[in-house]
């Protein structure tokens, strides 16, 4: 088996559920007493989010090099980046190490792409959402990416830094995330990717008839299978 590096943190809450799957993957996949072999390191989601707000993406980039750096040294045969928003300086991490990183986006495109998507609608941070580092991987994988309107960006952002970061699941922000969800589906849109790690600690495909294709089960699911 494998040696997954974990870069969590970002936020605790969401690193769990990394874990927590990763390990249900592996056992569910080999049985018997197996789990997962991880290295996790945890870094100090106060730093990284004060660069996200000043704009500092490769001071930021270097505090998660160095983490992956520590990863590698202690043995992890590959690094996963517990957050979708710092894919964003996944170029400058992968500069410091020889050891490969399993992309996020690049994941989920290929859920996508195998489930027949065309069109989907991508939530998460303003950075996410309206950057082009993440959109354009799901774009080369031929898929019509769709975000919510402006106002809708605001609301999505603040409840993800504000609420979920913290470990706050408000039941209004719920009745909001559900109503953006049922807006883009009528706009077109097969599916959407909830792009922040949080939010499926928010809404969850029980909820709602539109399909959800949650990043952190994507992503922990590729991480545990590519152990294997």
């Amino acid at each position: 088996m494998k040696t997954i590096g974990l870069i969590g943190g970002m936020s605790w809450e969401s690193t769990v559920t990394y874990y927590k799957i990763i390990n249900e993957v592996v056992k569910q996949q080999l049985g018997g007493f197996h789990s997962a072999k991880c290295i996790l390191y945890s870094v100090d989601f106060q730093e990284i989010e004060e660069c996200q707000v000043r704009g500092e993406w490769e001071k930021s980039g270097e505090f998660l090099s160095e983490a992956a750096l520590s990863l590698q040294k202690a043995g992890a045969d590959y690094i996963v980046i517990c957050t979708n928003t710092m894919h964003k300086v996944i170029g400058l991490i992968q500069q410091k190490i020889s050891i490969p990183i399993l992309h996020i986006a690049e994941a989920t495109a290929d859920v996508l792409v195998k489930q027949g998507i065309k069109k989907i609608a991508l939530l998460g941070t303003k950075y996410t959402m309206q950057q082009d580092f993440y959109k354009s991987k799901l774009i080369e994988a031929g898929l019509e990416v769709m975000i919510p309107e402006a106002n809708d960006i605001e609301l999505i952002n603040f409840t993800i830094y504000q609420e979920l970061c913290l470990g706050i699941q408000s039941p209004k922000s719920k009745k909001e995330f559900l109503r953006i969800i049922e807006t883009l589906a009528i706009s077109g849109a097969e599916g959407v990717i909830l792009g922040c790690t949080e939010i499926g600690l928010l809404v969850t495909q029980e909820e709602t008839e539109v399909p959800l294709f949650d990043t952190t089960i994507i992503h922990a699911t590729k991480a545990a299978m590519d152990a294997i």
